[in-house]
């Protein structure tokens, strides 16, 4: 999820994503996928970009904040050479709902034409983030480019996109854990899990 999106949807009106706490009370944490569920997707999504990128000369794009963990993973278990560039984009609206209003915060500080490119995502739920930046990626004309997200939240989706590597297709529920965060909350956690 691209920096400033969470806490934006949560600011207006002072409520967090699902409208029930208050930001000043703890939420109650229910668990959806263990470290040992996340290890296991990363390897398996792992092994079949490296089957598909091997002898190639590989960009990984992630977008900051969220996907700086499964992007550290993802490259230790990938064990061939990657370049790795990252963007910031933000997004604006009001209330729990994306309005699509997104910016570039820092785009690409790597020629990316005629390089095979992969995009690695945390989650994708609207898909108003992503297609962004894919849209923005095309214009620099790479050779081909990939999208690879650890958690696909269907129902979520208002624009359509087209996911190369899955790790988890997620239920309708605002998670944190492993890199994603709720007002700069929970990051810190090795699994990934819901807010009740």
């Amino acid at each position: 999820m691209c920096i400033g999106a969470h806490v934006d949807r949560m600011r207006a009106g002072g409520y967090n994503p699902i409208g029930v706490l208050r930001m000043n009370t703890e939420p109650v944490l229910k668990p959806l996928y263990s470290r040992e569920d996340i290890a296991a997707a990363v390897e398996k999504l792992a092994n079949e970009i490296r089957r598909d990128y091997l002898g190639k000369r590989l960009v990984i794009v992630g977008i900051l904040k969220g996907s700086f963990m499964f992007i550290a993973d993802l490259i230790r278990q990938l064990n061939i050479p990657v370049e790795v560039e990252f963007v910031v984009l933000s997004s604006y609206g009001e209330g729990t709902e994306s309005s699509g209003n997104i910016r570039m915060v820092k785009g690409l500080s790597t020629d990316i034409k005629g390089r095979d490119v992969l995009v690695v995502e945390d989650i994708i739920d609207s898909g108003y983030t992503i297609n962004f930046l894919l849209d923005y990626l095309r214009r620099h004309r790479p050779a081909s480019f990939k999208l690879c997200v650890l958690l696909d939240k269907r129902e979520r989706r208002k624009v359509p996109v087209v996911i190369d590597y899955r790790g988890f297709t997620v239920p309708n529920k605002f998670v944190v854990g492993y890199g994603i965060d709720w007002d700069e909350k929970f990051r810190y956690l090795p699994d990934i899990r819901y807010i009740d």
